[in-house]
């Protein structure tokens, strides 16, 4: 009879996609709500315009819009990089799987997940009332378009960040939990690394992300008019030279650190507690 060690060990490739969804959805909304604040001064630091200064209320505006995207996108993030990793994992590498299965669960994440991100940043620079509001002005103002410009710089800069990420975590739960059990300890140190070194080499592309997503909350009409990633490279460099493409860099690695942690350890602790559920309900039917 399987133990509920050896169940754990399998959930990742004999769970249902719900079930890696659900323990997705605690992981993104744990991940981001918890350190929402200082996510709001990551965004304020890297703006190349001047805004008002952040007070604790301030702190969580926007934090709404996260919750309303970061559920239904990391489900569908964790779920899809399981589902590729089972499938990659046939033919290649298990780092170079998990590495290609957080490229392609990055893709879907991001392509939900945008438009919630755009919003936040926007309440995170502006008094709006709520997500609606400011959703509808932003579309008044400035179009579809809006919602998704930073797309492509999104995804350029998600798409290393989270093989990175999944791959970093993969080999660092290699060496820390060798046997592969359930270890709250070993999930948040290979999830804390993993968000370090992630975030760190992606910074350049998140202070690009972030010019282009708060262009309309700018006075410049040189950001406010930015088209695109190279030209907001441009504009940095431009402004603030080589350093500039680091702003909020500290902010960012303190940012990504806890909650990569904290999202690898709550996806773990759910896949666990699924897998304890699993095993206890199937229990009388085996013996």
């Amino acid at each position: 009879m399987d133990t509920i060690e050896d169940q754990y060990e399998s959930l990742g490739s004999n769970a249902s996609m719900s079930q890696n969804a659900i323990a997705g959805a605690f992981a993104g909304i744990g991940e981001h709500c918890l350190m929402y604040p200082i996510d709001a001064y990551k965004t304020r630091v890297q703006v190349l315009h001047k805004t008002k200064a952040l007070t604790l209320r301030k702190t969580w505006r926007g934090v709404y819009s996260v919750v309303m995207g970061a559920g239904p996108a990391h489900a569908l993030h964790f779920a899809t990089f399981e589902y590729c990793r089972a499938r990659f994992a046939n033919s290649t590498h298990d780092i170079v799987a998990s590495g290609a299965a957080g490229a392609c669960a990055t893709f879907a994440h991001d392509a939900l997940m945008t438009p919630f991100d755009v919003i936040k940043q926007r309440m995170q620079l502006a008094s709006y009332q709520s997500v609606r509001e400011c959703a509808r002005k932003v579309y008044a103002a400035e179009g579809w378009k809006a919602f998704y410009i930073s797309f492509p710089t999104t995804l350029s800069m998600s798409v290393p960040f989270q093989s990175i990420q999944f791959a970093m975590y993969d080999y660092a739960s290699g060496v820390l939990n060798p046997s592969n059990t359930y270890d709250p300890k070993s999930h948040m140190m290979a999830g804390a690394l993993a968000g370090v070194v992630a975030s760190s080499i992606t910074t350049p592309l998140d202070v690009i992300k972030t010019l282009l997503q708060t262009r309309g909350s700018a006075t410049d009409p040189r950001i406010r008019h930015c088209s695109g990633f190279w030209e907001a490279a441009k504009l940095i460099s431009e402004l603030h030279g080589s350093a500039g493409f680091f702003r909020g860099f500290k902010p960012r690695v303190l940012t990504h650190m806890p909650s990569t942690a904290i999202s690898w350890s709550v996806y773990e602790y759910f896949k666990w507690f699924l897998s304890s559920s699993n095993t206890l309900s199937a229990s009388p039917s085996s013996s």
